[in-house]
């Protein structure tokens, strides 16, 4: 029996990103595990360090499965936090238009 191909999965990010939602995000990332997801982080309003290390985890995870993870738009909070972490990383960044 072939295998079905997997089925690209939106995924709306938290407005509150904090140490308090890490493992809640670490739990939604993980069922949506094996599709190619696009996360909207429009949403956003604070980003935690530790929310941020499960972002990147989840990137380094998807890209080792071979499927696409991205971030295709975000709040201006998201793209500061994320910066002020020091991470730069296309996938986590949305790409300018």
């Amino acid at each position: 029996m072939a295998a079905k191909k997997a089925a690209r999965k939106e995924f709306q990010l938290a407005s509150v990103l904090d140490l308090n939602h890490a493992s809640v995000l670490h739990g939604e990332l993980m069922a949506l595990r094996g599709s190619d997801i696009v996360i909207d982080a429009t949403a956003v309003e604070r980003v935690g360090a530790q929310c941020a290390q499960v972002l990147v985890a989840g990137a380094k995870t998807w890209k080792a499965d071979n499927k696409a993870f991205a971030v295709e738009k975000a709040s201006d909070a998201y793209l500061k936090a994320m910066q002020l972490i020091g991470l730069n990383d296309e996938i986590l960044i949305p790409k300018e238009i």
